[in-house]
């Protein structure tokens, strides 16, 4: 990723974070939001714009909800690297914010620094009241004061790629009183000039590092006691050096202070390892990723973009980072949520009696939730209370259900995980239907997957390509992918349900799906200089384009490097092969 020496200097207004006003928690939206504007940055012109996803699932830690700054990296944006429209194919963060009920915000950086939209790590100006630090830092104190996000304060955490992640660490040394976390991705450190990613200058050590940052924080360096960082790269960036890893990391330890003592090193899922470091109490502090294979992008784990500086064929770093962090958190509570030790459900007539019980270290159960799919379904939070309950749902109409039970702490704001109450009867057993929501996922040149709802009473399924059955045995799952298949044909498809004593339903409605081409993908790491000599990229500007997907990827030169996948003839995308 390109980085232009540009910088701008000019004064932006002082601020401090506001503590939260106390509010019930509210659920949001669970989309991302449209464009928004936020603070204007007088330093390198314009305003702050972006967008924020607020979830509708519960917070996990203290009741209250984490809130997640995410940088991009030069030559990206917000809207189509980071959230990538409302399918949050970018960098990945939806999934990750639904389960641990955080806020996540992702601003575009403001005016055009070095020449490709980078954020101003290098600057020497550190203020918190200076450029990109000052209008991040409002950022953050809109939505902390905002009683309706009920943002926790002690669970604010930043993380970025390339300029972004040399901006993470910025904001984590500049205001480590407000970050409790970071995650570096790939990034320089932010002592040297934006001349000098591609390798560490003579001269930079973790301890000049350390030491300047420490002075960034000024009056606030206490607050490094209780800060964690997590720092990962990948073995193939040829755009930012990748010792900047590692340097970082013990940068951010000798600013953390005491003694550590170095873990065993673990396996990361796709390729790579984990080395993470406690300090003398036994907490874990520091994490260093670095992933087998990988190029100077943002690991976005399965369900990512896989183009322009995002791969989405390694580790899931979003899912990583907030386990990290919610594990290692040193500033909030760690409460246990609540255990459902066990839920059933009895039928006697008409009527529905679900039962349950569960534990919490914390104090006592607040509340049931019982939910229960079918003809007359429920769907009650105020089942019960205490350790256990019994409740009578009456008038159920005929026909199968399913449901599920959770318990929650109405002081700590914590929900159990989720007991599942099997499939059960009412009345007489309704006619087999065939299942609904036949769909098609994944296809090669010789496979097709499918997928489908389970339908109520069924006890199998058998699929149909073209008219003819194609398994053997009953199905007994809700997916089937079927093989064998010729390259760039379109097959038909349709689903039965099975019953008890042979019955089979009717097909369902079908669906037509097609083989890809056959075509292999391959991937090439080279310069860009070399990338355009041998025809998978053209000259444009003095910046090599992608030829085919025209993806900027950075200079043309031969000092600037980039992998590119061929994905159909003639056809080059930033990255490796999804």
């Amino acid at each position: 990723m390109a980085f232009l020496l540009k910088q701008v200097a000019a004064a932006a207004a002082c601020m401090a974070l506001a503590a939260p006003a106390s509010a019930q928690l509210q659920a949001g939206p669970g989309t991302w939001s449209a464009n928004q504007t936020w603070a204007t940055d007088t330093t390198n012109g314009g305003a702050l714009t972006g967008y924020y996803y607020w979830p509708s699932s519960a917070p996990t830690l203290a009741g209250k909800r984490a809130l997640v700054l995410v940088l991009h990296g030069c030559a990206q944006t917000a809207a189509n690297d980071v959230i990538q429209g409302t399918g949050d194919a970018g960098y990945n963060w939806k999934a990750a914010a639904d389960q641990y009920g955080a806020v996540i915000l992702a601003p575009n950086a403001t005016g055009n620094l070095y020449g490709a939209h980078c954020w101003d790590w290098a600057a020497t100006n550190r203020s918190r009241s200076y450029g990109h630090n000052a209008v991040l830092l409002d950022l953050i104190n809109r939505f902390v004061s905002n009683p309706q996000y009920a943002i926790d304060p002690k669970q604010v955490y930043v993380t970025g790629l390339s300029s972004g992640g040399a901006k993470t660490m910025v904001m984590g040394c500049v205001a480590p009183d407000i970050f409790a976390g970071i995650g570096i991705n790939a990034g320089p450190s932010p002592t040297v000039s934006s001349s000098q990613i591609s390798s560490v200058p003579a001269g930079t050590t973790s301890t000049s590092v350390a030491n300047s940052c420490t002075a960034w924080a000024g009056t606030n360096a206490s607050q490094f006691q209780t800060q964690v960082a997590s720092v990962i790269w990948g073995t193939n960036d040829y755009v930012v050096g990748q010792a900047y890893g590692p340097l970082n990391a013990a940068a951010m330890r000798q600013v953390y202070g005491g003694t550590y003592t170095k873990g065993s090193t673990t396996s990361v899922p796709t390729g790579g390892s984990n080395v993470p470091y406690k300090d003398a109490n036994g907490k874990l502090r520091t994490s260093e990723i670095v992933v087998t294979g990988m190029a100077h992008a943002w690991p976005a784990g399965t369900g990512g973009q896989n183009s322009n500086y995002v791969d989405a064929t390694k580790v899931n770093y979003p899912a990583f980072v907030m386990d990290f962090w919610f594990k290692n958190n040193l500033r909030a509570a760690q409460a246990a949520p609540p255990a459902m030790n066990s839920c059933s459900a009895s039928v006697s007539g008409s009527t529905v009696t679900v039962t349950g019980a569960a534990s919490d270290a914390a104090g006592a159960i607040g509340s049931y939730h019982v939910v229960l799919n079918g003809p007359t379904p429920v769907n009650d939070s105020a089942a019960g209370s205490g350790a256990s309950f019994s409740k009578a749902y009456a008038s159920r109409a005929d026909g199968y259900y399913s449901g599920s039970v959770t318990a929650s702490n109405n002081t700590t704001g914590l929900t159990s995980g989720t007991c599942a109450i099997s499939q059960f009867l009412v009345g007489s057993a309704p006619a087999l239907q065939p299942p609904a929501g036949l769909t098609i996922g994944a296809r090669t040149a010789s496979s097709i997957a499918l997928s489908w709802n389970a339908s109520s009473g069924a006890i199998g399924y058998n699929v149909y390509r073209n008219g003819a059955k194609v398994n053997g045995a009953a199905l007994t799952v809700t997916g089937y992918t079927d093989g064998g298949l010729v390259a760039s044909t379109s097959y038909t498809y349709q689903v039965s349900a099975l019953g008890n004593g042979g019955v089979e339903s009717a097909k369902s409605a079908s669906v037509a799906g097609s083989t890809t081409s056959g075509f292999v993908c391959t991937t090439t790491t080279a310069s860009n200089y070399a990338h355009v000599t041998a025809g998978r990229a053209h000259n444009s500007g003095g910046y090599a384009l992608a030829n085919g997907s025209n993806q900027n990827m950075g200079l043309y030169n031969t000092y600037y490097s980039s992998t590119l996948a061929q994905t159909s003839s003639g056809y080059y995308v930033i990255g490796n092969c999804p």
